[in-house]
């Protein structure tokens, strides 16, 4: 079974992170690929471009997009499934992301997306 983390991509990376995936549909600004350290950059399990924009990163909208986000996941299972082929493969993994806001990011609602339908 495979353990998934969290980390903001602007946290030095670790050998306790395991198999680094960034699920930032765009890359974070600022960061080397080489400072990344990123195994792997999964944009198809991200939230739609719409949705990102329509959220802004605005706390107060935050149920509403976890919302619309995991009914976005669920339309999208070919990639999800394809996404937990990969993670599957590792015992550890985190998700990298480059929200500032650790409370309302959307790998949140990824991870438990993902550890609620293996």
């Amino acid at each position: 079974m495979t353990t998934i983390h969290l980390k903001r991509v602007y946290e030095p990376a670790s050998t306790d992170d395991g198999y680094r995936i960034l699920v930032d549909r765009l890359w974070p600004r600022g960061v080397s690929k080489e400072k990344a350290r990123i195994d792997y950059w999964e944009k198809g399990v991200t939230p739609s471009p719409a949705l990102r924009t329509w959220f802004g990163h605005d706390p107060r909208k935050w149920h509403e997009f976890s919302r619309r986000y995991r009914e976005e996941l669920e339309k999208n299972s070919a990639a999800v499934d394809a996404f937990k082929k990969i993670i599957s493969k590792e015992p550890v993994v985190t998700f990298v992301y480059g929200a500032k806001d650790t409370e309302h990011t959307h790998a949140i609602v990824l991870k438990e997306f993902i550890e609620s339908t293996k």
